[in-house]
């Protein structure tokens, strides 16, 4: 069973790392150049938003405040907002291709988290009975292999946009997008094929 007051966390700075995912989103597609990538950052732009609706779900049916600030949620916030601004300041330095890989990066660094974020409330899920299991098991099974696809698909794309910058040997869209990738090992297999292509 988990500790009630760390798991009320995980969930409201969760649900803030989804709220600052949309505004991620929403100025990556500012800086996205590649019309793959664009529509592929459209549809993790509307998952997220969903995403932010269900956490926000989830809580009221745990009996949570979903807008309770904490301590943690705070600086959850603050991050996301960096994120946000290192794009804008990308946008401004007139690049637009390197404007692209920040916006990439940026994406990975918050899908990341949303990837940690979403394996804990699975696992939480997991330990928990009654309601509370269902709401969070019924929560995970629907975003799991969202969050999934959002950060092994972004790794791959700013692995390719950086090799194309770099004047290596890029794919794009990357092989993550056309193998359709959704596991941590199909990514590492699509990652070393690549390592080994390049070096070729």
């Amino acid at each position: 069973m988990p500790n009630a007051g760390q798991m009320k966390e995980l969930l409201l700075q969760s649900l803030e790392h989804e709220k600052g995912g949309v505004q991620v989103y929403q100025t990556a597609l500012e800086c996205a150049r590649n019309k793959d990538l664009k529509k592929e950052w459209t549809k993790y732009f509307d998952q997220t938003q969903n995403h932010v609706k269900m956490l926000t779900e989830a809580c009221v049916a745990l009996g949570l405040d979903p807008d309770e600030v904490t301590p943690g949620r705070q600086i959850v916030k603050h991050n996301g907002a960096g994120l946000v601004k290192a794009m804008k300041m990308a946008l401004a330095a007139g690049n637009a291709a390197n404007a692209e890989l920040v916006a990439c990066e940026c994406v990975v660094i918050a899908e990341t988290k949303d990837h940690f974020d979403w394996e804990l409330i699975g696992l939480c899920a997991q330990s928990l009975s009654g309601e509370a299991k269902a709401v969070l098991q019924a929560a995970t099974d629907q975003v799991e292999d969202e969050e999934d696809e959002h950060l092994y698909h972004t790794k791959g794309w700013c692995r390719e946009l950086w090799l194309k910058s770099l004047g290596l040997t890029s794919v794009i869209p990357p092989p993550e997008e056309k193998r359709d990738v959704k596991t941590a090992e199909d990514a590492a297999k699509v990652e070393k094929q690549r390592k080994k292509a390049i070096a070729a």
